[in-house]
């Protein structure tokens, strides 16, 4: 099985994107950790071009890099004579930035919240903050609302991600037979532009329309049933479409096409909440654009797979160097903005010259942070980075 890098590079692309979303979430009407004086709904339209798909994409990417993954431990293991090792060492990779992250990391994103938003604000400082904070204090409350910590924030992917890996491997343990008939039968069902178009848009459009009236998205795990349903389900299709060279020419086929209907969606979703922002939308439009917002889903995840694999970006000294950073960065990014936009705010800068410093500082200050992390072997762990750094390979390693 050959590398797959363009995958790699959808892979640092989608998680450098998290990074553009989230510093536009500052300046959105949307409800987040703080917002921008300035905030409005000129940039929601733009947002809503990545709104339905970017989380999708990394859960697909993540399950095909499982697939890899765990081909290598096997063939590992069949090579040292005995049992494969993935689980633990995959646990071992998300679990411990996730829990270092929650504890340390995503600290000051609650705290400015608190300080931004509690009514009357928070005057004892952040050390006196970071130890309520690791108490599970219940205190911090506008109204009914009140924050729950310790949190994971951003790290949520990470926690999902692991949850989805142990439900797989669970499958694979208990069902491989049937796992891999159904692998087949996709395979099959996805070959044709055709089918690879209908089946996951009428997958996707089924879960929305189904459950997100009943179950909102809150990315606390144990209520956030929509969220599983169209995360998991895209996991496993990468998981089981990984090695599938028939399905990935299928996607390289139908990338124009998809792309015409993600664009299209879009202008349709735009016009429909911008139309009903105030008043209630008919409940028969509601559920059509559920469904568009599933077809929106799925088609921009096809075009940008498609025409990666049609631009076939090879492997690079860029690639190997971002393939290694992306995972830190991302952990760092989210806190790096939220601090960065609170500190900001007294310089009164103009939202076109404070965006994109926000933007050039974020990604600066993330890319300091992990020259640092790679070089102090202790804190390595804690980022998802191996203990000690390895020579340089010939390709880059799939996180």
């Amino acid at each position: 099985m050959q590398r797959r890098f363009d995958l790699d590079w959808v892979r640092v692309l989608a998680f450098m994107l998290l990074v553009l979303y989230h510093v536009g979430m500052y300046y959105v009407t949307w409800e987040w950790h703080v917002n921008s004086p300035y905030a409005g709904p000129a940039l929601q339209p733009f947002m809503m071009l990545t709104s339905p798909w970017r989380l999708s994409l990394l859960f697909l990417v993540s399950g095909a890099a499982t697939a890899f993954l765990l081909g290598k431990a096997r063939r590992e293991a069949e090579a040292r004579g005995s049992t494969p090792r993935f689980l633990g060492a995959r646990s071992w990779r998300l679990l411990v930035p996730l829990v270092f992250g929650m504890l340390v990391v995503v600290v000051p994103q609650a705290y400015y919240e608190v300080v931004e938003k509690l009514p009357g604000g928070y005057h004892d400082g952040y050390l006196a903050f970071w130890g309520r904070y690791l108490a599970n204090d219940d205190g911090f409350c506008r109204g009914d609302d009140c924050l729950d910590v310790p949190t994971w924030n951003h790290l949520w992917f990470v926690a999902y991600l692991w949850v989805y890996t142990v439900a797989l491997w669970l499958l694979l343990k208990l069902a491989p037979r049937r796992l891999e008939a159904f692998a087949a039968g996709l395979a099959s069902a996805l070959t044709s532009t055709g089918g690879l178009l209908l089946w996951p848009i009428l997958f996707f459009a089924v879960a929305r329309i189904a459950l997100i009236g009943i179950f909102d998205s809150t990315h606390a795990l144990v209520d956030d049933w929509y969220n599983h349903v169209q995360y998991f389900g895209i996991f496993l299709l990468g998981f089981l479409v990984a090695r599938s060279s028939a399905v990935w020419e299928a996607i390289q086929r139908a990338r124009w096409p998809a792309l015409a209907l993600w664009l299209g969606s879009w202008l349709a979703i735009v016009a429909y909440f911008g139309y009903f922002t105030d008043i209630a939308p008919p409940q028969g439009l509601r559920l059509a654009m559920r469904g568009a917002w599933g077809l929106n889903q799925w088609c921009a995840i096809v075009a940008i797979l498609g025409f990666a694999r049609q631009w076939a970006p090879g492997d690079s000294p860029a690639l190997r160097y971002l393939s290694q950073a992306i995972f830190p960065v991302y952990i760092l990014h989210q806190t790096i903005t939220v601090v960065l936009a609170h500190n900001l705010k007294p310089f009164d800068l103009p939202p076109l010259l404070e965006g994109p410093l926000l933007v050039v500082l974020t990604f600066g200050l993330c890319f300091a942070g992990y020259e640092l992390i790679r070089r102090i072997p202790p804190l390595r762990p804690l980022f998802g980075l191996r203990f000690r750094e390895r020579a340089p390979a010939a390709v880059p390693q799939v996180a």
